[in-house]
């Protein structure tokens, strides 16, 4: 297992990883989540987007974006077939250290509200929730964590 930079190359496995991963959200809001529509062509220049390898696979991804301040959590995409063996969890540690590593003493996120299991997995992680918005798709849930 390693973990290897996203590059321009990278985009389509980028998008398809996301639009996979996110699917089973589509009956639960009854639309696509923002995460299967986003622009990955323009996400991997400008963002950092992290790739979980594994058996020269990849299996999942995490999308961050450095702000003024802390790090912003936002895509963490695992391959559905690969759901449920630790390696969401590992991509948020990923996460933080590279939060670590850039002085930042806070890790941001956010999710939809529908979401349940994604709200009480970072829960469980020593995430807070910050603020609820609600906007005419849905209710953002804001989430932080201190490190």
């Amino acid at each position: 297992m390693e973990i290897v930079r996203a590059t321009a190359a990278d985009a389509g496995r980028v998008r398809e990883l996301s639009r996979a991963a996110y699917a089973k959200w589509v009956p639960v809001i009854g639309r696509e989540p923002w995460p299967m529509t986003a622009d990955y062509d323009v996400a991997v220049r400008e963002h950092v987007i992290d790739l979980l390898v594994v058996d020269g696979g990849v299996v999942a991804l995490m999308e961050m974006i450095p702000e003024e301040g802390h790090l912003l959590i936002e895509n963490v995409a695992v391959d559905p077939g690969f759901q449920g063996r630790g390696y969401g969890r590992r991509l948020m540690d990923h996460a933080e250290a590279v939060a670590a590593a850039r002085a930042y003493k806070m890790v941001r996120l956010y999710t939809n509200k529908m979401f349940a299991a994604n709200v009480q997995m970072y829960l469980g992680l020593g995430y807070a929730i910050t603020r609820e918005e609600v906007l005419p798709a849905g209710t953002v849930v804001h989430m932080h964590k201190m490190l």
